[in-house]
C-alpha cells in the first residue's frame, strides 16, 4: 500500500490539521451523526440471476459520490493524485485478501471501468474561533473515510462484492499486504453489521503498526452496477464505529 502504516499516519495528521483549520475559523459545526449498526446481515452474490449493466462514465460517477452538502458535520474533500495509487501496486501474500487489500487502500475492487474518490473527515466540535489543547487533540484524532465509487460492466460489480465476501471469510485470521516496498501485517478481520444497497459487508480490521494495534473499519455495498467502499481510520489509531453517517448518505445518493 501506499503504505499502510507510516503513510496512513502522514495523511491522516495532514488531513486532521487542515480540518482544525477550518473548524476553528468558522466556530465549528455540529455533527448529526448515526452510530448505530444496521441489523441485515450481508446477502449472498446475485451473480447468477443479476442482469448485466452499462458502466457508469467517470462523470456520471462525480455527479453520485457523496459531497459537502449531503455530509453535515464533516469536510468533504476530493481525493488528490497523490492519495491515490494503481491496483498493481498493491499485493497481498494470499491472493484471496487482495480485494480486501484493495479496499483498505482507497481502490475500487476489482476492474472498474470508471471510479470517483473522495474524503470525509469528521469534524470534532467546537465553539468559538480559537481552538483548545483538546479540540487540537480532537482534530487529529478525527475519523478520516476514504470512499470510493466503482462502476463495472456487465456483472463485475456483482463478481467484485463476490470476491469481497470470499476475502473476509478467508482472510479473518490475517495476512500480509506487500507495497511501496513495505509489508503491513493484518492480524485480525473480523465482520461487522451493515445495511445497505442490495448487499453489503463490513469489517473491523487490526493491523500490527510497529507492535501497536491500529484499528480501521472497512465497508461496501453494491447498488446495481456500482460498487461502494468504505475505509475509515483515525490518526488515534481506533476507530469505534462504522461511518453509518457516510454510508447512508451514499447510499442515499446512489438511490
Amino acid at each position: 500500500m501506499r503504505t499502510f502504516t507510516r503513510s496512513t499516519a502522514a495523511v491522516v495528521t495532514a488531513a486532521s490539521l487542515a480540518l482544525l483549520v477550518s473548524a476553528c475559523g468558522s466556530g465549528g459545526e455540529d455533527a448529526d451523526k448515526g452510530t448505530g449498526k444496521g441489523s441485515a446481515a450481508p446477502s449472498a452474490s446475485a451473480t447468477s440471476s443479476a442482469p448485466d449493466t452499462k458502466a457508469l462514465s467517470s462523470a456520471e460517477l462525480e455527479k453520485l459520490i457523496v459531497e459537502q452538502a449531503d455530509l453535515p458535520g464533516h469536510q468533504v474533500q476530493k481525493a488528490k493524485p497523490a492519495d491515490l495509487v494503481k491496483s498493481d501496486a498493491v499485493a497481498t501474500d494470499k491472493p484471496s485478501c487482495k480485494p480486501l487489500a484493495d479496499a483498505m487502500s482507497f481502490l475500487a475492487t476489482g476492474k472498474p471501468a470508471a471510479t470517483a474518490h473522495r474524503k470525509a473527515i469528521e469534524v470534532p466540535k467546537s465553539e468559538g474561533a480559537t481552538a483548545s489543547p483538546k479540540d487540537a487533540l480532537g482534530a487529529l484524532s478525527a475519523p478520516v473515510t476514504s470512499v470510493a465509487l466503482g462502476s463495472y460492466d456487465g456483472q463485475g460489480a456483482q463478481e467484485a462484492f463476490a470476491s469481497l465476501k470470499t476475502a473476509g471469510t478467508d482472510c479473518a485470521g490475517g495476512f500480509t499486504v506487500i507495497g511501496g516496498g513495505e509489508k503491513t501485517k493484518v492480524t485480525k478481520v473480523a465482520p461487522e453489521s451493515v445495511s445497505a444497497g442490495e448487499e453489503s459487508l463490513a469489517w473491523t480490521v487490526t493491523v500490527d503498526m510497529d507492535g501497536e494495534p491500529f484499528v480501521t473499519k472497512v465497508a461496501v455495498f453494491r447498488k446495481g452496477g456500482t460498487l461502494a467502499s468504505f475505509s475509515t481510520l483515525s490518526l488515534g489509531g481506533t476507530v469505534k464505529d462504522l461511518p453509518k453517517a457516510v454510508i447512508d448518505a451514499q447510499a442515499a445518493k446512489l438511490g
